[in-house]
């Protein structure tokens, strides 16, 4: 039996770590930038033109976005032992932390995301992109992703969806039963 080595674990979680942020930079990087900067397929312009409210509120949406990638991605990977990732998905069912007040915290931050760069960029294209995203997650959730999950989780997951809304987070956090009883 071969023994990986401490640098050799630390350099694999490194990297399937770095892999979960494909996904979400792919949607809120790489497409955005093709909307806005490369071309312009509906040919819209800015919006609105005010730099000093643009500029602050964009801002403020876009870390938020960033903020929610992070510690959903974190939560995943450290408490479900998976990735955002359908081909390494996560084993233990995350209902801690920020999943306690939203069921998808990563779709909602990747929609902060957009939605900053839309109003940094005054980009109604980007506007519609979000629109697109919001539908197609919501139906690609509700037909797939969740009856997947609930029959991964059973009555755990069920119990869950059931508490903790899709995209609009709850204004206190959800805890289970199981979540409350005594700890030494």
């Amino acid at each position: 039996m071969v023994e990986v080595s401490t640098k050799n674990k630390t350099g694999y979680r490194l990297i399937h770590q770095l892999r979960s942020f494909l996904l979400p930079f792919g949607v809120a990087g790489v497409v955005p930038f093709f909307l806005v900067v490369r071309f312009n397929p509906f040919r819209l312009r800015h919006s609105i033109e005010f730099p000093f409210v643009q500029l602050p509120i964009g801002l403020v949406l876009f870390l938020l976005g960033l903020f929610l990638l992070v510690i959903t991605i974190r939560l995943i990977i450290r408490i479900g032992k998976g990735t955002l990732a359908p081909w390494n998905p996560t084993q233990k069912l995350v209902t801690e932390g920020i999943y306690g007040y939203v069921r998808n915290p990563m779709i909602t931050g990747v929609a902060f995301l957009i939605l900053g760069e839309a109003i940094l960029f005054g980009a109604l294209s980007l506007v519609i992109y979000l629109l697109a995203f919001m539908i197609i997650n919501t139906l690609y959730f509700k037909i797939s992703e969740e009856p997947g999950l609930a029959k991964r989780f059973g009555d755990d997951y069920r119990e869950y969806r059931k508490n903790v809304r899709m995209w609009i987070p709850r204004l206190r956090a959800w805890h289970s039963d199981k979540d409350s009883s005594p700890k030494d």
